[in-house]
């Protein structure tokens, strides 16, 4: 048989669930916006308009200042073109390059910036982190952003050591009158912005000035935007992950709890009385629900186990009775040799014989009505037209100073109630077989039927001596028999109104008895099933 006992793990699955699906938005959110990309590309789209803003301001400033006087031939001049470039390129980042109209570069402001201003380069710290925690973060940004970051698929950017207009495209498409972008790749993972616009003098074009930047100003800024959102992500995970716990803890746990329980009571080898279920009823949710159902069904597995030893002892206590009395009637039997003792003894041994196929027969039939109506259903069925048939079979038996049966129906029907017909039957015969062994001679047995708001009600009443108050209750426990004094002993096993009882109740119903009320004597049993 496999093992059922609950594993004790690490991390349940079902926290690993819960934890899953509580962190599968923010990672995904956070994913797609490394995966997207937009914010990098609306700054490079941002960044070349300014660039071709600032190259147009240039080159519109050296058409009008840096080109020779002559209307036939304009061209431009290249020490006053220089000048002119390197004070106007003084305060840019960028690098701004000019070519003649033979695409001959006469100027590259790098170079005129470290001659006029005699720049010292020096190695520049590394940026300072603060913190550990900043670390990690960078480090995790590092290696989702070179797993998500877009690909541009850009050509080259290649460094040449003399350069001609006819080494970059948008150079050569600025000498033909056209301002054009480009963005090239570098080495290092950063991308070149190029933007080429023509110089004219007197409507001519003299010459064209490429300005280009790399984005490293533009992956600094995203970086730090990114690592900014990785801030906030990290702090909304760790909510996220505390909460889940918390989360699964509030159900993992006690469905853990309530599992051991299960477990212990399903291993338990005597009485589970004494064995409870965690109560969490006060949750209110459906953890609560499931432990109160939980513990209702132990207490009634529990008082289904008790009544099955009373039921086992009581069966054993009546079997035993007619027993003993048939085996001292049979050793009296052997040792006697007069003819009518023996006779005495014979009538015994047979009334202790019926007596128990009486019992056994009852106790069979008792111990089958749990399982059937545990596997059966109930169906509608009408009240009336059952009693009247049930009545209907005692009528035509009736001779002599048998007791007459009567059926009063109250009201026209129909009398509709849920129920099972062949053991409501059951528990109607029951009642007027019980009525019939108390009623005097002669006398009448009335049966009844009614409704009122909830119920559909039938009852049973005789001109017997009644019931004693004391006895109201019991009369309905198993093997509980009082019978009259003129019946003889053991045909009646004492099952016959409990039965009647284990029937009413598994329908929902009532059943009761008490005294006539009209002044007469007699008893009265009620039945109460809904409608």
């Amino acid at each position: 048989m496999s093992d059922t006992r609950p594993r004790r793990r690490l991390m349940s699955p079902l926290t690993r669930r819960i934890l899953l699906i509580n962190l599968a938005a923010p990672i995904s959110l956070v994913l797609a916006f490394f995966y997207l990309d937009q914010f990098r590309l609306s700054l490079i789209d941002s960044r070349l308009t300014a660039l071709r803003y600032e190259a147009s301001l240039i080159a519109g400033a050296l058409g009008e200042s840096a080109i020779s006087p002559s209307e036939l031939a304009p061209a431009l001049e290249p020490e006053l073109a220089r000048q002119l470039l390197r004070r106007m390129s003084a305060q840019s980042s960028a690098r701004a390059r000019l070519f003649d109209s033979e695409g001959e570069m006469i100027a590259d402001s790098r170079s005129l910036l470290a001659a006029g201003r005699g720049v010292i380069t020096r190695q520049l710290p590394p940026p300072n982190i603060d913190t550990p925690w900043e670390k990690v973060l960078i480090g995790i940004y590092d290696r989702i952003n070179a797993l998500f970051m877009t690909r541009l698929h850009l050509p080259k950017y290649v460094e040449l050591p003399f350069t001609h207009a006819n080494d970059y495209s948008e150079a050569r498409s600025a000498l033909a009158g056209d301002a054009t972008e480009q963005l090239r790749d570098l080495a290092s993972g950063r991308i070149m912005l190029s933007v080429a616009v023509p110089v004219q003098g007197l409507r001519k074009v003299v010459g064209a000035l490429m300005m280009n930047v790399d984005s490293a100003e533009i992956d600094a800024r995203v970086r730090e935007e990114r690592l900014g959102v990785l801030k906030i992500f990290a702090a909304v995970l760790g909510f996220t992950v505390l909460a889940s716990l918390y989360l699964a803890g509030a159900i993992v746990r006690p469905i853990h709890r309530l599992a051991e329980a299960a477990e212990r009571i399903r291993a338990a080898k005597g009485r589970i009385a004494h064995l409870s279920i965690p109560d969490f009823s006060r949750r209110q949710d459906e953890i609560g629900d499931l432990s109160s159902v939980l513990r209702a069904m132990t207490a009634a597995l529990s008082q289904r186990l008790d009544a099955i030893e009373r039921f086992a002892a009581d069966v054993s206590h009546e079997i035993k009775n007619p027993l003993t009395s048939l085996r001292s009637a049979m050793e009296t039997f052997r040792r006697t040799e007069k003819p009518e003792l023996r006779e005495r003894l014979l009538q015994v041994m047979q009334d202790d014989v019926r007596r128990m196929d009486r019992l056994i027969t009852d106790i069979s039939g008792a111990s089958r009505l749990d399982a059937e109506l545990a596997r059966i259903e109930a169906a509608p069925i009408d009240i009336a037209e059952m009693l009247r048939s049930v009545v209907s079979t005692y009528i035509d038996r009736t001779k002599g100073d048998m007791p007459k049966i009567e059926l009063k129906v109250i009201e026209p029907g129909p009398y509709m109630a849920p129920g099972f017909e062949g053991r409501l039957g059951q528990v109607a015969r029951n009642l007027i077989d019980n009525a019939i062994s108390f009623s005097p001679p002669g006398g009448v047995i009335s049966v009844a039927v009614r409704r009122d708001p909830r119920h559909v009600v039938f009852s049973v009443t005789d001109q017997g001596p009644g019931i004693p108050e004391e006895n109201r209750e019991s009369i309905f426990e198993r093997f509980y028999s009082e019978r009259p004094s003129s019946e003889a002993f053991g045909l009646h096993s004492g099952l016959g109104l409990s039965i009647a009882r284990q029937i009413v109740q598994s329908l929902g119903g009532q059943i009761y008895a008490d005294n006539r009320d009209d002044g007469q004597t007699g008893a009265r049993f009620t039945v109460r099933l809904p409608l």
